[in-house]
């Protein structure tokens, strides 16, 4: 599968998108394991500037400051299911925000730019992580990130968050070369997207001097437990092939991926790493229906510690499928 293929297999091009409620956790604790409590917070428009990221290679990454100058911010964000407050793993969280003057790259003077923007797929825990500059407002907005949150191909959930005001306003006033507008005049309480209240769509923000850079979290749940939104590819993926979880994972040497055919068909893995490069891909052959138990090693792949993605993809008939997981090397 080429690069741009397999971006597009974690997105929606071309697919009619259903839209749903979403919900967030208190954020006192980041690693905390408690469950229930999820509290619905209202879905918000995507704003005048979303763009399809999956027609980019680029944003596929974790880093999406690029060339920006500002203050860096430590996002992350953990995605659990509000049925039973579950950590939602192998889903793509995409965020986008505005630059230090408050425009959007992609658009206008800005077209062809793409800073600002990425994303990411979730890891065991539902979490994943961006770094990008702290935006900067424009007229009639408090500083905010958007996000979508793709649970299928048929099922995503739009909305936005900010930060404590008290931190914006300090940042702007501390770095007034970078900031040139100054610290923001509004508040949430008077902003229109968060004028219904804003208590479960405040991320954390607090100073790590170890890291030079501000640290965020969120946690934000989806309706359902995200079984009830799979969508119609992945419903007919499943007559076909299952992907288990591999094991063991994490691991340092080795990890071994059961791969279950249900059908006949022809199996073509791939790793990824999870800035978006391409490590290598392998066409298996064509098999029976069976377990394909695949051992991934380490050494022989010239794969190094850090976060990846495995791929299957599977030809039955002349239709490909398609299915993925996280895993870690140290």
């Amino acid at each position: 599968m080429k690069r741009k293929s397999f971006l597009k297999s974690l997105g929606l091009s071309g697919v009619a998108i259903f839209t749903a409620p979403i919900s967030a956790l208190a954020k006192d604790n980041p690693t905390s394991k408690k469950r229930g409590g999820c509290s619905l917070i209202p879905s918000e428009i995507a704003g005048p500037f979303p763009l399809d990221l999956s027609e980019n290679e680029f944003f596929f990454r974790q880093d999406i400051s690029e060339d920006l100058q500002g203050t860096l911010v430590i996002q992350k964000l953990r995605i659990v299911g509000l049925e039973n407050c579950f950590p939602m793993p192998n889903i793509r969280v995409n965020i986008w925000c505005c630059d230090l003057n408050g425009d959007y790259s992609g658009y206008g003077e800005l077209e062809g730019l793409t800073y600002q923007r990425g994303y990411q797929i979730t890891d065991d825990n539902g979490e994943v992580e961006f770094r990008f500059v702290f935006p900067g407002w424009y007229p009639g907005r408090v500083v905010h990130m958007h996000f979508q949150i793709f649970v299928s191909t048929q099922y995503s959930v739009v909305s936005q968050y900010t930060w404590p005001h008290e931190a914006a306003v300090q940042i702007a006033n501390n770095n007034p070369e970078l900031y040139t507008q100054g610290p923001d005049p509004m508040t949430p309480e008077v902003d229109g997207a968060f004028i219904d209240g804003y208590e479960h769509q405040l991320a954390t923000l607090e100073w790590d001097e170890n890291q030079g850079a501000y640290t965020s979290f969120l946690e934000v749940t989806v309706n359902g437990s995200g079984v009830d939104g799979i969508g119609y590819l992945e419903s007919q993926a499943s007559e076909v092939f299952i992907l288990g979880n591999n094991s063991p994972n994490p691991s340092s040497l080795e990890t071994t991926f059961p791969i279950t055919l249900l059908k006949d068909a022809e199996i073509e893995v791939e790793v990824w790493e999870i800035s978006g490069k391409k490590i290598f891909s392998e066409n298996l052959g064509a098999y029976s229906p069976g377990v394909k138990n695949y051992k991934l090693n380490f050494s022989d792949k010239s794969i190094f510690p850090g976060s990846y993605i495995f791929q299957v993809i599977v030809v039955n008939n002349g239709r490909k499928h398609h299915d993925l997981k996280r895993f870690l090397v140290f």
